[in-house]
């Protein structure tokens, strides 16, 4: 693995966004692709940025490399930004709708992308036993500090589910997965591969209106996340042996001022 120029680097990183906050979108996506250069992990999300603006195909999925630093680099003050903030409140929405549809408890939860352990503390009292995955090591140790978790895991959401030989789980949960992941098929599939039949899927996701989908099953938004169309989420879940029992329609957080629109899908595998 070649050693990055962090100099060049960031100079091209900040010429990019200097160029795209100024509105020369063909010079700030040139800039970006400077950035892929000299960095093809991709730690600062170049290839999610030029999707967003409109030039080229939304990759699968965020960078791993993106997404970790992200995490990594927000750690401490996450929950202070998510929670106060930018009022994110999809735990308790997840756990308010399990109970009034009469779902659970439930014997061995998995929270994919727990970060912090906000929805896993949520749930706590409704589970035996529950496992965290995070790409963000800094998050995974929050996580083990609030001693919610019997298991926890480093690791990236699609790799852990094509891998574990657990147990299978009668919950899963994604309540902020979705936003860094573009194809669905992955994530959906791995999520009936780990699950016992008749065992409840939940996940939030967002949205943007149908003019700004234009018919995609799925794009980068102008914030740098993947936003979904119902449809596309609808016939994943079908494919892949899930039977939707709620689609319902829910503010995610807060952006700029904005409500981030989205959708909170509770789903049982068929098996």
């Amino acid at each position: 693995m070649k050693k990055i120029d962090e100099e060049a680097l960031a100079e091209a990183y900040n010429r990019a966004l200097g160029l795209e906050k100024a509105g020369d979108i063909d010079a700030a996506v040139a800039a970006y692709r400077e950035v892929l250069e000299i960095d093809p992990e991709d730690h600062g999300g170049a290839a999610v940025r030029i999707a967003s603006l409109g030039r080229g195909e939304a990759p699968p999925r965020a960078p791993d490399a993106y997404v970790e630093t992200l995490f990594d680099q927000h750690a401490e003050s996450f929950e202070d930004i998510l929670v106060e903030q930018l009022g994110y409140a999809v735990p308790v929405m997840v756990r308010q709708r399990l109970q009034e549809l009469g779902l659970g408890p439930f014997k061995r939860m998995l929270d994919l992308g727990c970060g912090t352990g906000l929805t896993g503390g949520t749930l706590r009292d409704m589970v035996d036993d529950i496992t965290g995955l995070d790409i963000s090591e800094n998050m995974i140790e929050i996580a083990h500090e609030k001693d919610l978790y019997e298991t926890l895991y480093v690791a990236e959401v699609e790799d852990f589910l094509e891998d574990n030989d657990d147990e299978p789980f009668d919950l899963i949960t994604a309540t902020d997965v979705l936003p860094y992941l573009g194809a669905l098929e992955p994530l959906f599939f791995g999520a009936s591969e780990n699950m016992l039949k008749d065992g409840i899927f939940v996940f939030s996701s967002e949205t943007l209106p149908e003019d700004a989908m234009a018919g995609r099953a799925y794009i980068v938004g102008p914030h740098q996340r993947f936003a979904h169309s119902e449809t596309y989420v609808r016939e994943r879940l079908a494919a892949t042996g899930f039977e939707v029992l709620e689609i319902g329609e829910i503010n995610v957080r807060m952006q700029d001022g904005h409500p981030t629109p989205g959708h909170l899908v509770i789903a049982k595998f068929k098996g």
